[in-house]
């Protein structure tokens, strides 16, 4: 047992129980290993030295290439020293032979064989040859793969070996020393060196020379290989015959390949013309090609442009613009903008493209004006040889655009996002200007400088239309760039007929409205430090609204916002309670910058007294009233009418009317104050409705405002959206109840006149639910809207929304949605369209794409159309994707007043307007709006960089502490004793303290061009034979006009032959049937397309009361006065662009204790926002 025992041997180190503790078992099972052991050779550390390496490979190249050159070089010097005429020709050692006796007639190879080479030069072209040799053997050794013969028939290696060998043959054969050896066909072969060692220096130095310039150096080495072979060639050749020296040769050469062909030097024997004649055809082969490929070269380098060079990257700016397609509307709008300011005219700008260049955009930019500033390559972001070729790294910015005639809008951003990645990686220190499509994908480019997103913006946009007109128009006058005046500019003076600002784009417009409207679109947004301001500094230490309201009256400048110096956030119209500092930045709405503008200090004296000596008012222009206040202050006063005037006679001259009983006491508009001591306006609950108490409620809307509250929405459907505080409703709804058309156990209702809504609806026609219709609900919900005034939204969509929408919709009061499309009469009756008050139509992004650009637009433009034609009454606001579009809107086929806008759009074309189409009457409406217009936005933000910031705010996509919103008032028949534009800016700064800014005018206006229509009896017709439009046209007036009357329906034409056929046959009421007859013509089209509205309504059991009540008004135009004259007088129904200031503020700024320093006046009546 013990002997068992003892034979036991012990368990291995890694099984016991300690080791397995420590550990120390693994270090006995380590193993170390090498890798790459097959580089360690020499055959591989020589391939890494002589092949793999790029610089030494380089060095070796180099190298080889000197070595050639060197031996060409021996060569000259060898024919140099020879003179065949001695006699020396012949084996080394033999004796000297006379060739004197040799006749020419008798051919001698002994000169051809034989060359005189002495024996210092033998040495060093043994040398050369022995390197040269050994050279190549090594590098047949490294690239030896298996197969010699790939390597040994090689026209390299061939060419090596006939000129190495020999040498190295007369080392140990004497005699051979004189042997002639071709030595001058080693051009060849350092032609080859050089172009290896070109490539060798791209991989070595990362520097890419274009493929232009090295089919360049290809093409003159072939050329100068050729002639040197041919010199070298025939000269030697000639040594038998004529002769000839090196110069003769060059000489003959060129003459030869010139096709000049002198024919004073001429080979004589028959090796040298068969030489002639070989060279003469490989250079009818190999030329050609050479040529061939650099003319390819040459067009491919037109098409894809060439590189900015390095030298002028840092000594000149340039700004690169990367876009995946280069239109002609994109270039042209980009290039207007950027160089429309002065200090960028000396900008290059990159364009960075990886398409080619049309046609179109080609002729652009071989225009002198672009050819010199712009520079088009062809190149992907994402490559940083072509970001090197742009000098990305010493752009001043680069603006990456989007292509939103992309078909998979969300693969457009991605695109979009991955060249802001790669700029950021190879640039990190180039500012970005950002364009994106989609707001979900915003987040992912949150570290560029500025960026735009287009959906955002469009949404909120098209939202304010619905409740302040016409802000598309506003925003898009704000943020294009003035071109600039045609004649001097006068100065600042408060009559509105000798203040002349400059047209924006062009000279003055024949009627008063675009001369108004010209004059009035050149204001833009500026900037300046309160300190350094000539307009602003003396109001330091004076309240926001003093300040504003001084600086518009004396000087025409609206200040709309602030800066502090400590903060970053831009706050418009901060308020009363506001003090300026010096340090603060001010934002105001001028026609120029206050450093090009001058004060005509004598021309204003002499003004102010003769603005007191005469007070009445003479026209529509002057405004007296207002030149008194201007000049003694804003003292509240009441001014008597100047009464006994001869002007007065007519009605037109402007005094505050007095009360016919002479009890009523008169109104007044307080004075603003320096410095406010209490807050101007009510204090603003923000829990309560300040509107509940101005208007009795029914008692369903007090149920459902019961529910409502404010605050911020739970869910948003993408990230990066500002929150904004909104109406909401305590309990989320219910996804069936949000369905308009769809009744269930929550709501019966399945139309939207069911729902008896107090105000009118907003329906938005889109093809699917985005995410940027969330950006449409906010500021239709924001939390400083009335609660009575908040308009039921409808979104009429063709395909269902998704779940994550309904889950971020759901918690705003009345908002529905339904599935249905604008082409669909019955799904437009069911939504509401009889009783909306706006409908608003979202351009489809399935239609963006055609095959031809600006047929984009074709469908929604004629659906825009029907509506127009089916219900008149209602205000349609549309999106395009092309501007030149506009003229389409509401068309009409004869209507010469459009006809005549559209010779001066063309004018304006002509004078290289930024705004074409601005004369437009449904842009200057507000009707219609193109995205491609946000395209300025970023681009003004490279010299404007807060433009972005104050059209967020604007828009209402930020809402910043204490910072204001844009709203709307309507001017009424009570408010017309404000008088002037001036007078309502004092009254609103003292009283609620908002800034007004513009103002919306709707006016009549009789069309010069309108013909009257005329009515005709059907026996009239019948029996006249001129034309029936001429004949219509001749009689009297109508209800409706000439154009309308000449588009004879389908329907009435068949209803006219069908009563002329019963009056042929003679029926036994003749008079009846004349009768009936003469109704069906007198029926209007628009009759007609009333009467198929309401039987579709009948059919879908819909009521038809109140459809066309209220009907188009066709001698009625629109447009903005963006900061008129303070004298600009006011008119009925004017709409009054206000930034109100944020109530949230006020209720900070108040306190229980604060007392009224002066006593206000009543307000505006019914002075609420749109």
């Amino acid at each position: 047992m013990v002997e068992l025992e003892k034979e036991v041997l012990p368990l291995p180190p890694r099984y016991r129980f300690r080791d397995l503790l420590l550990g120390d078992w693994q270090a006995d099972e380590r193993v170390q290993v090498e890798f790459y052991v097959n580089e360690n050779t020499f055959k591989e550390r020589l391939k890494l030295f002589f092949i793999k390496n790029q610089r030494s490979s380089l060095r070796v190249r180099l190298f080889n290439f000197s070595l050639k050159l060197l031996s060409c070089l021996l060569y000259i010097i060898r024919v140099l020293l020879d003179d065949p005429q001695e006699g020396r020709g012949g084996c080394w050692g033999c004796p000297r032979q006379n060739r004197s006796a040799h006749h020419l007639s008798t051919f001698d190879w002994t000169p051809i064989i034989w060359v005189n080479r002495p024996l210092p030069l033998w040495g060093l072209q043994v040398l050369v040859a022995l390197i040269s040799f050994l050279e190549t053997m090594l590098l047949v050794y490294l690239g030896y793969k298996g197969n010699l013969w790939e390597q040994v028939l090689r026209v390299p290696f061939m060419l090596e070996m006939m000129n190495t060998a020999p040498f190295l043959i007369t080392v140990f054969w004497p005699p051979l020393r004189n042997l002639f050896i071709p030595v001058f066909l080693n051009c060849w072969l350092a032609k080859h060196a050089l172009e290896n060692m070109i490539n060798d220096l791209h991989r070595a130095i990362q520097r890419t020379h274009s493929a232009m310039f090295n089919q360049v150096l290809i093409l003159v080495c072939t050329l100068v290989c050729l002639m040197f072979t041919c010199i070298c060639g025939i000269q030697h050749l000639e040594r038998a015959g004529n002769n000839l020296t090196l110069f003769d040769s060059l000489y003959f050469c060129i003459v030869t390949f010139s096709t000049v062909g002198f024919g004073d030097v001429t080979p004589k024997i028959w090796p040298s013309q068969l030489l002639v004649v070989i060279m003469i055809c490989v250079a009818l082969i190999v030329l050609p090609i050479q040529f061939e490929q650099l003319a390819f070269l040459w067009m491919e380098r037109q098409k894809s442009g060439g590189n900015y060079s390095r030298y002028r990257a840092q000594t000149e700016k340039h700004v690169v613009l990367c876009v995946s397609s280069l239109k002609i509307d994109l270039l042209m709008d980009f290039l207007n903008e950027f160089y429309a300011h002065p200090r960028l005219q000396d900008y290059y700008v990159v364009i960075l493209c990886p398409t080619e260049m049309d046609v179109a955009v080609r002729r652009v930019l071989q225009i002198p004006l672009w050819s010199q500033r712009v520079i088009f390559l062809q190149g992907s972001a994402l490559k940083d040889q072509d970001l090197m070729r742009a000098k990305m790294d010493d752009a001043e910015a680069c603006f990456i655009l989007s292509n939103r005639f992309e078909g998979d809008r969300i693969a457009a951003d991605h695109q979009t996002i991955l060249r802001a990645w790669a700029v950021k990686d190879f640039a990190p220190n180039c500012p970005l200007y950002v364009q994106i499509l989609k707001p979900e994908n915003k987040f992912h480019i949150k570290f560029a400088d500025h960026v735009v997103c287009e959906e955002e913006f469009k949404y909120a946009m098209l939202a304010l239309n619905c409740v302040c007109p016409a802000t598309s128009t506003l925003i898009t006058l704000l943020i294009h760039t003035s071109r600039g005046q045609t004649a001097p500019m006068e100065p600042f003076k408060p009559r509105p007929s000798a203040w002349q600002p400059p047209s924006r784009d062009g000279p003055a417009s024949p009627e008063q409205w675009q001369r108004m409207y010209s004059r009035c679109s050149a204001n833009e947004v500026y900037h300046v430090r309160l300190g350094e301001s000539k307009f602003l500094s003396q109001y330091q230490g004076k309240s926001f609204t003093y300040a504003s309201f001084h600086a518009h009256k004396r000087f025409g400048v609206c200040l709309i916002g602030v800066c502090r110096e400590d903060k970053n956030n831009i706050l418009l119209n901060p308020g009363p309670c506001h003090i300026l500092a010096s340090s603060d930045t001010c934002f105001y709405i001028n026609i120029s910058k206050e450093e090009n503008s001058a004060f005509v200090l004598r021309q204003q004296e002499h003004l102010h007294r003769s603005r007191l000596a005469t007070p009445a008012y003479h026209g529509l222009t002057r405004l007296p009233v207002h030149s008194i206040i201007a000049s003694m202050g804003t003292v509240a006063m009441d001014l008597p009418d100047s009464g006994s005037s001869p002007d007065s006679a007519d009605g037109t001259t402007l005094g505050l009317a007095a009360d016919s009983a002479g009890t009523e006491k008169r109104h007044s508009i307080a004075p603003v104050l320096e410095v406010v001591d209490a807050i101007p306006s009510p204090t603003f609950d923000l829990l309560s409705d300040q509107s509940e108490d101005e208007a009795t409620h029914s008692d369903d809307d007090a149920a459902a405002s019961g529910t409502w509250v404010k605050g911020y929405p739970t869910n948003s459907p993408y990230i990066g959206s500002s929150p904004t505080l909104c109406h909401l409703v305590q309990e989320k709804i219910p996804f069936c109840c949000l369905r308009l058309d769809k009744s269930c156990h929550h709501s019966p209702y399945e139309d939207a006149r069911a729902y008896r809504f107090q105000n009118k609806l907003i329906i938005v026609s889109a093809e699917r639910a985005a995410n940027g219709l969330y950006n449409f609900i906010v500021p239709l919900r924001a939390y400083y809207r009335p609660r009575k005034e908040l308009n039921p939204i409808v979104l009429l969509l063709e395909n269902m929304p998704e779940t994550h929408f309904l889950e971020a919709i759901c918690w705003f009061p009345l908002v529905y949605y339904m599935v249905g499309s604008i082409d669909n009469l019955d799904d437009l009756l069911r939504c509401g369209v009889t009783f909306a008050a706006n409908m608003v139509v979202v351009d489809k992004e399935s239609s963006m794409i055609a095959d031809e650009d600006y047929m984009a637009d074709a469908k929604t433009i004629v659906n825009v159309q029907t509506l127009f034609r089916l219900f008149p009454g209602l205000n349609i606001i549309t999106e395009l994707t092309h501007p030149a579009n506009m003229r389409f809107m509401q068309f009409k086929a004869k209507d010469r007043y459009a006809l005549a806008l559209s010779k001066l759009e063309k004018k304006e074309r002509e004078n290289g307007s930024n705004l074409v189409f601005m004369f437009r009457l449904p842009f200057a409406a507000g009707k219609v709006f193109s995205v491609s217009m946000l395209d300025t936005l970023l681009y003004q933000s490279f010299v404007k960089d807060y433009m972005i910031s104050i059209t967020r705010l604007l828009l209402g996509l930020d809402s910043m502490p204490g910072s204001g919103f844009l709203c709307a008032l309507k001017v009424t028949e009570d408010d017309l004793w404000i008088r002037s534009y001036g007078r309502l800016y004092q009254k609103l700064c003292s009283s609620t303290g908002d800034i007004p800014i513009g103002i919306y005018r709707t006016e009549s206006h009789r069309f010069s061009t309108a013909e009257p229509q005329g009515a005709v009896s059907v026996e009239d017709y019948e029996d006249t034979r001129e034309p029936r439009d001429a004949l219509i046209c001749r009689l009297g007036p109508r209800d409706s006009t000439c154009s309308d009357q000449a588009e004879q329906p389908l329907l009435r034409r068949k209803s006219m032959q069908w009563a002329r056929r019963l009056s042929r046959k003679g029926g036994r009421h003749p008079e009846r049937i004349s009768q009936q007859r003469l109704t069906l013509y007198r029926r209007s089209e628009r009759q007609e397309l009333g009467a198929l509205v309401k039987t579709r309504m009948k059919h879908l059991g819909l009521s038809a009361a109140g459809y066309m009540d209220v009907l188009d008004h066709g001698n009625t135009l629109s447009y903005i006065l963006l900061n008129p004259s303070p004298d600009t007088r006011l008119e009925i129904n004017d709409v009054v662009y206000l930034i109100r200031p944020d109530p949230l503020s006020l209720v900070s700024a108040s306190s229980p204790s604060r007392k009224a320093s002066v006593s206000r006046s009543e307000d505006l009546k019914d002075s609420t926002p749109l």
